[in-house]
Formats: C-alpha cells, structure tokens, sequence
C-alpha cells in the first residue's frame, strides 16, 4: 500500500466517542496491505450469531437423519425471520465425535426469536433427548452494535456477518498491528473488557438429568473469533502455494488451542471445513477456527506471543511477498466481545468436552 492511500478508520463516525483508554495505533502507520470492514445501518443495535449442530461417536452407522433435519430447519423460507445467511461445516473434535454445524445470522435477537418459534426448531429442541450416541448443542450469540468487528482481505465476497452488511470500508487504517483487534472494537475505547478467569467456573443448568441437558452460564466479556479461510478464487499456483505452505501451519496452530487451549485462556476451538449444503456434503476450499477466549486480553496474548500463532502470522507475510501481494486467497474474521446475558448455551447429551462445557 502506497504512502498516500487513503485510510478510513474502523470505527465508524456513529460509534465513536471521546477515548479513556488509548489506541495502539503506531503515529504515521501505514498497512502494507489493505483490509477492510462491513459496514451496517446506523440504526441497527445489535445482531445475532447462533452455532447449532450436533455431534456423532463411532458407533454411530447412520445419521444422516439429524444432518437432514438440521438443514431442513435452516433452509424453511420464513420472510423475515429466516436466517440472513447460514454456512453448514464439519469438524472431527478433540474426542473424536463427528460434528455437523450450522453457523447461522440473524439481524436482530427478536428475528431470531421468531425462527426459533415458527420453524419449528424451539419446540424441537425442548423435546430433544439424546439418542443412540448422538448429541446436539447450541450456542447462541447476541453481541451489541458496539461489541463486535469485522476485517476482510476482501471487499466484494461476503461472508458471515457481512451478509448483513450495508455497506463496505475503504482500507482500514487499524490493521496488521499488535493491537489492531481492540482498537477496531467500538466498546474498546471506554472499557478494557477484563473477563473471568479461565479457572473460574460460572456454573452450570442441569434442567433434565435424563436427557443429559446442561446449559452453561454466560462469562463476563468472553471473546469469539471466527477466522475464515477461503481458496477457492486461487490460480493454481497460489493454490499450491497455499496448500504446501499456509494451511499446514494454520493447522498446527488450530491444533493447539483444540488441545492445548486452555494454557494461553481458550476454552474452546474447532476448525471446521465447510460443505456443501445438499446431501453430498462435500467440502468446499473453505475452513475456519471458531474460538471462545476467556477474554480479548487472552486472545491478543496468543496471536502476539505464541509461536503457533506466529508462525501463522509470519508465514502469511511470506506468502503475500512471495506473490507480491497479488494475493487472491481470502481472507476474514469477525470477534465478539460479549456480556453475559448476550450468551446462551446448552447442550443436549454431549460429551464433557464440547464448546463451553469445558468451561465447567
């Protein structure tokens, strides 16, 4: 990026306000790549993100049941209230149970609401009992307009949240910087966003001891990333390159906080593969890690100071010189920053390792 680009801040006009705590901007930075952010209405207060999905043990012969029957909820055409996006994706976890996942968005909670009534899946879900190895989770996350951020290699492809979007950023400013993340967040400039302790359990529901039902309280100011990673716009060299080069080392570092997590304050992590969505679920060229950090002090202190995340970090500057920053792979991610009554999870016959049941 050249020395006179234009940069917009991340921080939309509407969203700021006079700081209490400073930015990390270096004076005079200039990103030596662009990245930008989805923009959404002034009007909108806040949105929702639901992970819905269920996971199978080896035993297991034959569920396609449940993947039909998830899907089938997903895809009911409900005007309004119909998900305004949804990705289907996959992951084998750290026990070795298969999970089938629906990463869903709503534009408000009281939309998503009115999904969980009119299709069905509310009425679903209170009946729901485990069933021959089989367990289903949801987690739902409702962060406000000011407690979540979005950065993008890429302004013309949407994904996630920015199915939402109502516009696009210019190149950011706040990007490819230690500290970039906080200062990309509206709520950062008045409030540090300290979390609870790792160690500390928040305690747990146990509604129905007969369906294995636990529902897990929400945690001051736990942090989730989304990061996405999508291959499929490659020539096929880049692709090579990405396969041999990037994806081995982003594996390692998944691999880390999947296993490891909990040393640099993770409770949780899957790297998923999308797949299609019809009966064939093939996988796309497309992944993502999806964590849950203790705090965004926690996550900020793995990505500047682990090696795995490093090594991610310090391949892909290779990467992008390597290509002279003609880069097609895309890339996204989106953090929330949640209070919380702004978190909701429970969990249905699953084992003691999924999602925030490690928090327990």
């Amino acid at each position: 990026m050249s020395a006179t680009s234009v940069l917009e801040p991340a921080i939309p006009a509407h969203l700021t306000t006079e700081r209490t705590l400073p930015s990390n901007l270096p004076q005079n930075y200039q990103p030596p790549f662009p990245a930008y952010a989805a923009r959404f209405p002034k009007s909108a207060k806040g949105l929702v993100m639901a992970v819905i999905g269920f996971q199978k043990n080896n035993e297991v012969l034959n569920s396609d049941e449940d993947r039909k029957k998830l899907v089938s909820f997903m895809s009911q055409q409900l005007g309004d209230v119909t998900p305004q996006h949804w990705d289907l994706a996959t992951v084998l976890d750290k026990e070795g149970y298969h999970n089938i996942t629906a990463i869903a968005y709503w534009k408000n909670v009281a939309e998503h609401n009115a999904w969980i009534e009119k299709s069905g899946f509310g009425a679903f879900w209170k009946d729901l009992k485990p069933t021959g190895g089989i367990g289903w989770f949801m987690e739902v996350f409702s962060p406000s307009i000011d407690r979540f951020e979005t950065v993008f290699s890429d302004n013309n492809v949407p994904e996630g949240i920015a199915h939402m979007r109502e516009s696009v950023s210019g190149p950011l400013q706040e990007h490819v910087y230690w500290g970039s993340m906080r200062d990309r967040l509206p709520a950062s400039q008045t409030d540090a966003l300290v979390g609870d302790p790792i160690s500390l359990s928040k305690g747990e529901k146990l509604s129905d001891p007969e369906s294995k039902r636990i529902r897990v309280a929400g945690r001051n100011n736990l942090a989730m990333i989304r990061s996405g990673q999508d291959w499929s716009n490659t020539n096929s060299h880049e692709r090579e390159l990405y396969l041999k080069t990037m994806h081995p080392v982003l594996i390692k570092g998944m691999e880390f906080l999947t296993h490891e997590g909990s040393a640099v304050g993770c409770f949780s992590n899957r790297f998923m593969e999308v797949v299609n969505i019809d009966e064939s679920s093939y996988p796309t060229d497309k992944t993502f890690g999806l964590g849950y950090f203790d705090d965004m002090a926690s996550l900020e202190g793995w990505s500047k100071q682990h090696k795995t995340h490093l090594d991610i970090f310090g391949r892909f500057i290779q990467y992008a010189a390597e290509l002279q920053n003609n880069v097609q792979l895309r890339l996204f991610h989106e953090v929330m920053v949640l209070q919380p009554e702004q978190q909701f999870f429970e969990y249905v016959g699953c084992h003691s390792g999924t999602g925030m049941l490690a928090a327990l």
